[in-house]
């Protein structure tokens, strides 16, 4: 068994499934400003959108419409829509997530699970799943000081969780900008999967040194069994 204590995971797309939920409301907030399909700087802004999947909301308006005042506007837009998608019900867990969390738990290994959401849409998330009783923290950036891809994320979850070195941190994504947060927090065990926004060849361009089918595939990794 690896010497694991604290394990950051990622929510949508790693942990979350939300049938394309998080791209439809980045859709509904650009409208908003005119960049619907078919109009000019379109395709560039969801490409942008793509490259920068699993960073902060609200920093990826910033750099994509400019101004404080337009990014504000299109990240509440972006949390309406989400909102809505999980009141829809249109989120749930992927399989073996809550499987792969109580089998870390169990073994002693503390959970944070990590998001480019703001607060309110995480933990709106959160009590939609019922997930609250099931992890040990929750992080955004607005609680870490930056968001992905730097390391502020989980190397807040090592500290408030008490873990020790970083060796004893593993980080678990979907996205290029998941694996750098990890690989640049120094973390023992950092793994991609293949449940998101980002294909194995991204994942491992982004230098995963682990990339898995599943968020299941971590338990083996850590070596405490397999899970459902």
């Amino acid at each position: 068994m690896r010497d694991i204590t604290v394990a950051c995971l990622d929510m949508a797309g790693t942990t979350v499934a939300d049938d394309g939920s998080v791209m439809a409301a980045f859709g509904a907030a650009v409208a908003d400003f005119g960049l619907v399909p078919g109009a000019t700087g379109y395709n560039e802004a969801i490409s942008f959108v793509e490259q920068t999947m699993g960073q902060s909301k609200i920093e990826v308006f910033r750099r994509l419409l400019g101004g404080e005042d337009r990014a504000e506007q299109a990240n509440r837009r972006f949390e309406e829509s989400y909102a809505e998608s999980v009141r829809a019900g249109l989120v749930e867990p992927l399989p073996g997530a809550v499987e792969t969390i109580t089998a870390l738990r169990a073994a002693g290994i503390k959970v944070c699970l990590a998001t480019g959401f703001s607060p309110v849409t995480r933990d709106a998330l959160l009590d939609a799943l019922g997930w609250r009783p099931l992890i040990d923290l929750a992080l955004s950036p607005a609680d870490a000081g930056r968001g992905r891809p730097w390391p502020d994320l989980p190397l807040t979850a090592l500290i408030r969780l008490g873990g020790g070195a970083v060796s004893e941190l593993a980080v678990v994504g979907d996205t290029p900008s998941d694996v750098e947060s990890g690989l640049r927090a120094g973390a023992g065990l950092v793994v991609g999967v293949t449940t998101g926004a980002g294909t194995r060849d991204a994942l491992a361009a982004a230098g995963a040194p682990h990339i898995v089918d599943s968020v299941g595939g971590l338990v083996q990794l850590v070596g405490i069994g397999a899970a459902a």
